[in-house]
């Protein structure tokens, strides 16, 4: 009896042992990444359509970006609302369905944030400073924001509420300038616009604007821009349709791969 019981224990300790060894390795795979523990990859969770609404200087690099983002994630589709910063601000409070909101300036995010339609903290993903657009070759021979009030010249500027317009009347205000343009644009796509179908002689815009416009104008770099750089916010929506995708587009956003597009767009670092 008592070799019996012997044997037995140890049966039952070796099936211990056994159920032990067995419970380690089956918990391995899961830690390690395999489909459906919280190691695996959430772009297989993106699906759908992505709505952004963004800056109007933003919309070269977000297009590729977006482009990029479908890419990554196959089945999906971003749509892009661009425009002055303020005007998409007014649409988000008001109801107007969207992911993202991408801003040219922390005041016009704040409009978002204080009326409670955004998730989270927006975070600064890049910065942009002003630069003077001329007609190619600079007929005007302007080289400085001082020549830009002299009588005769007609000069465009972006509407004071919105961000381009905002800091350039920074700019002008620190520099003690009087500047009467001949329209106020509602966002810096419609300033640059101006001065490509000559129908002004300059415009105070975005540095990546006037790279994005090509040979169609001639930049003016001026040292008073320094003191007008904007912050560019981004944030997912509180009513986002879309939430898994807004969090990915972002991220895309802020990844490495996203900053080397925008820094070759010619925006700065945050």
């Amino acid at each position: 009896m008592t070799r019996t019981l012997r044997t037995a224990g140890a049966g039952v300790a070796a099936l211990l042992a056994l159920s032990a060894c067995s419970s380690s390795d089956g918990s391995a795979p899961s830690s390690s990444g395999s489909p459906g523990s919280s190691g695996s990859s959430g772009s297989d969770r993106v699906s759908g359509t992505v709505t952004v609404f963004a800056a109007a200087s933003l919309k070269e690099s977000f297009t590729t970006l977006g482009e990029t983002f479908e890419k990554a994630h196959p089945g999906t589709k971003v749509t892009f609302s661009f425009g002055g910063s303020d005007s998409l601000a007014a649409s988000v409070t008001g109801g107007a369905p969207a992911d993202v909101f991408a801003s040219a300036s922390p005041e016009t995010m704040r409009i978002v944030t204080d009326a409670g339609d955004a998730s989270g903290t927006p975070v600064t993903f890049v910065r942009n400073q002003l630069e003077i657009a001329t007609l190619p070759g600079n007929p005007a021979q302007i080289a400085s924001l001082k020549d830009l009030t002299d009588t005769g010249l007609k000069v465009v500027l972006c509407a004071e509420e919105v961000p381009c317009g905002a800091a350039a009347r920074k700019a002008l205000d620190a520099s003690g300038l009087k500047l009467t343009p001949v329209s106020y644009e509602q966002d810096v796509k419609a300033a640059l616009t101006k001065v490509e179908l000559k129908e002004a002689d300059a415009a105070v815009v975005y540095r990546t604007d006037v790279r994005a416009a090509g040979d169609k104008v001639e930049g003016v770099d001026f040292p008073e821009s320094a003191d007008a750089v904007n912050d560019y916010p981004i944030a997912r929506l509180k009513d986002a349709g879309n939430a898994s995708g807004a969090d990915a587009f972002i991220d895309l956003v802020r990844s490495a791969e996203g900053r080397k597009v925008l820094t070759d767009a010619g925006f700065l670092t945050s």
